[in-house]
């Protein structure tokens, strides 16, 4: 059995995004991308963003911490530490409203 400290995961990667050039930081947690299920911690310093890209097939986006907004199309959600939100089936991106950190889960056809 594995356990981690997602805690812990989160303060490393968003010091790791605060003084990389690139404002980010990411690590799968779970899963390769052969798995059925992915689990990926991604930090992200305030401003910065992951520019509209394709949805996977399912995936759900869970705020550790700060906030964040992710939109698709018209629709735009904003979410806080402990909200969860179901990635839309189209094209979306997402943006750090403050230094936040979220754990992005997705499923893949197995």
């Amino acid at each position: 059995m594995e356990s981690m400290s997602l805690t812990t995961l989160a303060e490393e990667h968003l010091a790791a995004a605060r003084v990389g050039s690139a404002g980010r930081s990411a690590v799968t947690v779970h899963g390769r991308h052969d798995f059925v299920l992915r689990q990926t911690l991604i930090a992200l310093v305030e401003g910065q963003a992951l520019a509209e890209h394709e949805s996977p097939p399912e995936a759900t986006l869970q705020v550790l911490q700060g906030r964040v907004r992710v939109t698709a199309g018209d629709d735009v959600w904003a979410g806080s530490a402990g909200d969860l939100l179901v990635i839309p089936a189209e094209r979306h991106d997402l943006r750090a409203l403050e230094d936040s950190v979220v754990l992005l889960s997705v499923g893949t056809a197995g």
